[in-house]
């Protein structure tokens, strides 16, 4: 039972563009509520199930529906919209159309009741993260992310809604584990966003009550886990459904636009539509190689572009491990494969990686200390795992020591004890 009226609490709430969290203090303790069953991190998914009376699932049972082949519609990346032209769009849900900010306000809505379910009482305050540019170059764009994102909290219920950024969050629970002073350079590497933070932290600053001046600089792009899903899959996978393959008529290349729809997880479910699968039908035959486009036109037809994104995603996470892998897309054709190489998939994410160091590099100078400074490098979000990310943040701080902690819970625990100093 969630009790209402005097027993209202806080949160700390890490919406984010892969996965999402949210804790609490219980029992006077830090604790991530469980948010699908036992488990405290969720797919930030959801997917509208057409087969039964149009039912709303969240998370890995989204997902799970969704590859099962339920008739339906998945969405995932759902943050992404935040920072993006789709922060105005609608999109179609079975008979009627949907705004697709309504979509992340009932998967906000879901966070904070299973967090009141476990918590046994109302919660009416939070902090929120958020990254620190949603929009890169545009602070209008940028301020109204946030403010649509205000606005999607206090509808779900919070009355109080105090943000913070990501990487900050980051280094107060990086904070808790260490026993001397530290100038530390925190590298937030998400699904939609890389944030920065140069920060001063230590046994003796953790409980003042204003930080201000412990935080030397912020930064951050608009570079993500999503982005170098959609590069590994236009350079390992889209060629095997006819991209960069040349037409019969006037010796022209293919389209390119519903690959790169494909390949964008915000965007796939815009690809299913009757003039895109008539377009694709119509070029088929003027292919020079058929056989590809026709994968292309199964696609569309059978709407296997999530389990692309799986597959490919799968594959990002391998190829932190492994030099090759084989990419299987047996849903798609009986043993069909993408060979997939960390040398290819770091040239495809090239670009992304001299931007990030050169992010990193930013924020290190406007801290206004040399990058020899740096004691630590605290790396967090799950794209810091791959190896082309921490060899361009190491670049800002090349003598730092490298930390981590919980790729994707450091920010959960930060913004909740956050939100205990700040609301009591």
């Amino acid at each position: 039972m969630v009790r209402k009226g005097l027993f209202m609490a806080a949160c700390g709430l890490d919406f984010g563009t892969s996965n999402s969290a949210l804790g609490v203090v219980k029992d006077g303790a830090l604790a991530l509520a469980p948010v699908e069953g036992d488990e405290t991190l969720i797919p930030s998914a959801i997917f509208f199930d057409f087969e039964n009376k149009g039912r709303i699932l969240f998370g890995r049972e989204a997902i799970d529906t969704y590859i099962s082949q339920h008739e339906g519609r998945l969405m995932r990346a759902l943050k992404s919209i935040l920072g993006s032209p789709l922060i105005d769009e609608s999109t179609a849900v079975g008979h009627r159309r949907i705004r697709l900010t309504e979509v992340v306000e009932m998967f906000v809505r879901h966070l904070k009741q299973r967090a009141e379910t476990f918590l046994g009482r109302e919660i009416d305050q939070v902090v929120h993260g958020r990254p620190v540019r949603f929009v890169d170059r545009d602070d209008a764009a940028d301020a109204k992310a946030q403010s649509v994102l205000e606005g999607i909290a206090k509808r779900v219920g919070f009355r109080d809604v105090i943000f913070e950024y990501e990487p900050l969050a980051a280094a107060y629970h990086y904070e808790d584990s260490v026993t001397r002073e530290e100038l530390v350079l925190v590298a937030d590497i998400g699904g939609g966003t890389s944030d920065f933070s140069v920060i001063r932290i230590g046994p003796e600053r953790r409980n003042r009550p204003d930080r201000r001046d412990d935080i030397l600089a912020n930064a951050g792009a608009r570079i993500g886990g999503t982005d170098f899903d959609s590069l590994l899959s236009l350079d390992a996978v889209m060629p095997l459904l006819g991209l960069g393959t040349q037409l019969t008529e006037k010796d022209l290349p293919m389209p390119r636009a519903t690959y790169f729809e494909l390949a964008t997880w915000s965007t796939i479910n815009f690809a299913y539509n009757y003039r895109t699968e008539r377009d694709t039908a119509d070029l088929l035959k003027q292919s020079c190689e058929p056989e590809k486009v026709r994968r292309l036109l199964r696609t569309l037809r059978k709407h296997l572009g999530h389990r692309i994104a799986f597959a490919v995603e799968d594959a990002k996470i391998a190829l932190s491990d492994a030099a090759e892998i084989a990419l299987a897309l047996e849903f798609l054709e009986r043993g069909l494969a993408a060979n997939a190489t960390q040398e290819g998939f770091d040239g495809a994410i090239g670009e992304k990686m001299h931007r990030l160091r050169g992010v990193a590099l930013d924020c290190v100078a406007r801290a206004g200390v040399k990058p020899e400074a740096i004691h630590t490098i605290f790396l967090t979000g799950g794209s810091s795992r791959v190896p082309a990310v921490r060899k361009a943040v190491a670049a800002a701080a090349p003598n730092a020591h490298m930390a981590t902690g919980s790729d994707f819970l450091s920010v959960a625990f930060g913004l909740t004890r956050e939100a205990e100093r700040k609301f009591g």
